[in-house]
């Protein structure tokens, strides 16, 4: 760990830990490292070698060699070095707020904000925020999910996407660099019942997105299975066997030379799944890095138009695509809520970028004065269930 992540609370110093195994009877020869790689959650031939040559494995008190076979009666010490247990700490964070009553709270999260604390994002997150904003101060421990070998900082934002404990009140979940619209539960109770409309698809959501290319089709539909990137387990990708089938709802707003305005609704929700769709049709978002949404698509763009491409990823630094709209049904009061947040400034600025001069007002699910009822037109039947999406 280099200096500037020792001084960053989303990298904090590691710390020993120590597993402990005393052989018992019945036990048959076995190489030690291999006993330890099968005993430990997470830990590899190669990480277990790696502590043994640093002098971290001790059989009956000496240091070992991997091709020590363990007996009954042998006693092991396996040191690991691993960041502390996550923790829930109040920060006192901007927050927009669209609504709020003894029940739930509805924000508009900004752009670079995580969702919930996960490894490499223990502060500054969505939950860090809320529990500031309800009145809890002090921090809350969060016992390990599990005894696991866990001796690299593991990035990945999905990691620990379906850990309750770490999303206190969360029941669905934008990319940290997806800006828009979000509720959160402030009980338990409250929390499982909107759960449970996002599993029985009664819940509405409409995205805004600025994807490159010119996008033919008014409307259509992307039909297309999602699973695990097999190049970059942070990304997720398009599969033809082993993913979870997604769809996606793409209607054009606005055409310009290099790219298109769109807006998109889910049928299902999978991680990821608006920024994998879109790139899978050879129209990523405008910005995303990680779906091939920067300089390698202002490459693709006509030569005439290339100068406003880069000019558009000048004021962009995230992937385009806003969370505008979310509908749901109040738990205790059984209202049906609609709730809407303009595209922020970078994502404006980026479609100005991009779009011809003299061509009228921006259209209004850019400056959030379109009817909620009418951008979820047709979709009762159609809605998405699951907490995970983009």
């Amino acid at each position: 760990m280099n200096s500037q992540q020792s001084s960053n609370p989303n990298y904090p110093e590691k710390v020993e830990h120590v597993y402990t195994f005393q052989i018992t009877k019945g036990q048959q020869p076995e190489r030690v490292d291999a006993f330890i790689t099968r005993s430990i959650e997470h830990a590899t031939r190669n990480r277990v070698q790696k502590a043994i040559d640093r002098g971290a494995v001790l059989v009956n008190g000496e240091v070992t060699k991997a091709n020590y076979k363990i007996r009954p009666g042998d006693h092991l010490t396996v040191t690991v070095m691993k960041p502390p247990p996550l923790q829930l700490v109040p920060e006192d964070l901007p927050l927009e707020v669209l609504y709020e009553d003894q029940d739930l709270l509805v924000v508009n999260k900004a752009a670079g904000m995580p969702v919930h604390p996960g490894i490499g994002n223990r502060v500054g997150t969505l939950v860090n925020a809320v529990l500031w904003h309800t009145g809890q101060r002090q921090a809350i421990d969060v016992l390990q999910r599990r005894e696991s070998w866990e001796d690299t900082d593991d990035t990945d934002e999905t990691a620990y996407a379906d850990d309750g404990v770490l999303r206190p009140g969360i029941v669905h979940r934008l990319d940290k660099d997806t800006s828009g619209v979000m509720v959160v539960g402030k009980s338990y109770a409250v929390t499982m019942a909107l759960a449970e409309q996002f599993a029985q698809r009664t819940v509405s959501r409409e995205y805004v997105a600025l994807a490159w290319g010119v996008v033919r089709d008014d409307r259509r539909l992307i039909e297309a299975s999602i699973g695990r990137s097999t190049r970059d387990r942070t990304l997720m990708q398009v599969v033809d066997r082993g993913g979870k089938y997604a769809a996606t709802e793409v209607t054009v707003v606005e055409r310009y030379d290099a790219a298109t305005l769109v807006t998109c609704n889910l049928r299902t929700g999978r991680t990821h799944q608006i920024r994998v769709h879109l790139a899978s049709v050879r129209h990523p978002i405008v910005g995303d890095p990680g779906y091939g949404g920067r300089e390698a698509a202002v490459l693709a763009i006509h030569h005439l138009y290339r100068l406003q491409a880069k000019a558009a990823l000048q004021v962009i630094h995230r992937q385009a695509l806003h969370a505008r709209s979310l509908g749901f049904t109040h738990p205790r009061t059984g209202e049906r809520m609609e709730f809407s947040a303009p595209v922020p400034a970078d994502m404006v600025e980026a479609i100005l970028a991009l779009r011809p001069t003299g061509v009228g007002p921006l259209p209004p699910c850019v400056t959030g004065s379109q009817p909620l009822d009418a951008s979820h037109k047709a979709m009762d039947d159609r809605r998405g269930s699951d907490v995970d999406s983009e």
